[in-house]
C-alpha cells in the first residue's frame, strides 16, 4: 500500500511489500528521495495562514511585533550566553556569538565536546557545533554556558 502527499498536505505512512531483496532495496532508494523531497517542500498550509496576514493590514503589523520581540529575545540569550562564558572565564573567543545573526550559532566546538555536552549535560546540538539559539533561554542558558564551558576545559582543541 502507498499513501502520498496530496494537495501540499503530508500524511504519515508507506508500506510497501516486495518479493525480493533486490527489488526492496531499489523501492527504498525511491522512497528515500522522494521522502527528501516531501522535506524540502513543506505542506501549504503555513502558505494559507501568511497569505491571510499579509492580505489583512493589522495582522500584518501583529505579525511584524511579533517577530521584533522574537529576534529580540534571540539577540539577547546570545548576549546572556556570551556574558556567561565570560563570567565563568571560558577559554576562547566567544565573539562570534554576538556576531552571528538568526536563530542558530555555530559555537566553533569540536564533535567530542558536542558529544560531551549531548551525554553528560543534556545539551542537545549539532555535532557540527550548530545550536539552536530560539531554545536557548532565562532558564537554562546558565546550563548551556556551564555545559560549554565544561565541554571546552575538559576536551580542549588539539
Amino acid at each position: 500500500m502507498c499513501i502520498r502527499d496530496r494537495y501540499g498536505e503530508r500524511i504519515g505512512a508507506i508500506h510497501v511489500v516486495c518479493q525480493d531483496a533486490a527489488t526492496a532495496s531499489n523501492v527504498l532508494s525511491n522512497v528515500r528521495k522522494r521522502n527528501r523531497m516531501m522535506f524540502s517542500t513543506p505542506p501549504c498550509h503555513g502558505a494559507h495562514i501568511m497569505s491571510k496576514i499579509f492580505k489583512n493590514p493589522k495582522y500584518m503589523e501583529e505579525w511584524k511585533e511579533e517577530i521584533k520581540k522574537v529576534s529580540g529575545r534571540i539577540q539577547q540569550m546570545r548576549k546572556v550566553l556570551f556574558d556567561e562564558l565570560a563570567r565563568l572565564k571560558t577559554p576562547g573567543s566567544w565573539e562570534h556569538i554576538l556576531s552571528q545573526i538568526g536563530m542558530f550559532s555555530y559555537t566553533g566546538l569540536t564533535q567530542e565536546q558536542c558529544e560531551l555536552m549531548i551525554e553528560k549535560h543534556h545539551v542537545y546540538l549539532l555535532k557540527n557545533g550548530r545550536v539552536s539559539m530560539a531554545g536557548i533561554n532565562q532558564n537554562n542558558v546558565k546550563q548551556v554556558a556551564n555545559a560549554i564551558h565544561d565541554a571546552v576545559t575538559t576536551k580542549p582543541k588539539p
